[in-house]
């Protein structure tokens, strides 16, 4: 068991808990100012492009500071580095709602760092202080939370916007990221009977016991032990296909909640507060992928999910570019594959790391590769549409990136039980 200092707090639920409400921080203040864009345009004489870069920078973010991210969790320990995201997520926030092109831009980057930091150490956590046969259910739940935030403000924002203005509108959902971190504070103050062994108590080497002859030097040890360490990510091939994978599936994800409200505004003439309704089912839906795939993963291999993820994607936006009308059949189709997307990918990674460590660096190199390319969805898709004054560009560009996660996913994922 787990020292006292270094648990983790309670019964079992203790954990997923502080981690849904953790997740509630994790996409939510991206997600934001979609649904307001026009107020904020108007306000502050942004351009489509200039606009798009507020869903662009977060994710920009969490390409270029994972590395930041890594060195601040290998530095400090997880607990602190969750801490230490939530700290700076309400910074972001609270700078970005007022009402300067600046401090909006500002506040975006400085949410996009603390974020980083939380996507790099979550799965590092749940590998760490979960068992085995719950690591699916437990990244279920955290990915599902991640849509769940990223609901809630889409739903929210416009009508607190129409009552109180844009900067309180996105102002407030800082007040996630305090109940968070109470929670997360809670979460850490103790331990938990169901953990699994500390890294320290895992990779204790056994005790050596038999004839001195059979004994190995310290030489011949440590021999063995760079011999069995980890292959680093870049230099294992299923790394760069996560990666690529991983990169589909974030810059179809991010192009199309940067620009449905609009999308919808133009197409079907949605009022802007409709429109961030309507948006809310795109990401509501990822719940049903997030939860689900767990369950198909317990029988199916991973490269058989990712070919049904990518399926069920396509719907998207070839539904939108042909049949726009039926948005609510598309965004249910599209919400539960870009939530069941994320999550298997993250299981595929926990299952084939060897160690905390290896978890890290992972982690760190398949979602930094993967959002670099993510980062580019909302600019793409905006300045397509600036340039062509129709969706039809915008939706032809997500439709490569869909059959990208497909592709490359499914080949990358082939030897993966």
């Amino acid at each position: 068991m787990r020292g006292a200092g270094s648990g983790l707090r309670g019964a079992a639920w203790v954990l997923p808990a502080a981690i849904v409400l953790v997740a509630l921080n994790l996409r939510g203040p991206i997600v934001a100012p979609a649904p307001v864009i026009g107020d904020i345009r108007v306000d502050l004489g942004l351009t489509a492009t200039i606009a798009g870069l507020l869903t662009t920078i977060p994710v920009l973010c969490f390409a270029l500071a994972t590395p930041f991210a890594s060195w601040v969790i290998a530095r400090a320990d997880p607990e602190r580095a969750l801490s230490l995201s939530l700290v700076i997520v309400l910074a972001g926030t609270v700078v970005r709602s007022m009402p300067s092109s600046a401090a909006l831009l500002v506040g975006t980057a400085v949410i996009g760092i603390g974020i980083t930091i939380g996507n790099v150490v979550i799965p590092v956590v749940i590998r760490r202080d979960t068992s085995a046969e719950r690591v699916g259910l437990v990244t279920g739940v955290y990915t599902s939370a991640l849509n769940v935030g990223s609901m809630i403000t889409s739903l929210g924002t416009a009508p607190i916007a129409a009552a109180w203005g844009w900067p309180v509108a996105i102002a407030v959902w800082a007040v996630l990221a305090v109940v968070a971190g109470f929670a997360w504070t809670y979460a850490v103050g103790g331990r938990a009977a169901w953990l699994r062994p500390s890294p320290a108590e895992a990779e204790e080497p056994l005790p050596v016991t038999g004839p001195i002859d059979q004994v190995m030097d310290a030489g011949a040890i440590r021999t063995v032990r760079a011999a069995s360490a980890p292959v680093r990510p870049a230099r294992r091939l299923i790394t760069w296909g996560l990666t690529l994978a991983f990169g589909g599936q974030a810059f179809s994800y991010y192009a199309l909640t940067a620009w449905i409200p609009t999308l919808l505004h133009d197409e079907i003439g949605f009022s802007k507060a409709s429109s961030g309704a309507s948006s809310s089912v795109f990401q509501i839906l990822a719940v049903v992928g997030a939860l689900g795939v767990p369950v198909l993963a317990a029988k199916w291999r991973p490269r058989a999910i990712i070919s049904l993820v990518a399926f069920l994607w396509l719907a998207m936006p070839l539904g939108l570019l042909f049949a726009p009308q039926l948005w609510l059949l598309w965004s249910v189709l599209g919400g539960a594959a870009q939530g069941g997307g994320i999550t298997v990918i993250f299981i595929v990674i926990v299952r084939i790391v060897s160690s905390d460590a290896d978890a890290r660096r992972m982690s760190a190199f398949v979602q930094g590769g993967g959002y670099l390319i993510g980062s580019a969805g909302p600019l793409v898709a905006g300045s397509l549409h600036g340039a062509t004054g129709d969706w039809t560009a915008p939706l032809l560009v997500v439709l490569v990136a869909v059959l990208t996660l497909g592709i490359v996913g499914t080949t990358a994922a082939r030897r993966v039980s």
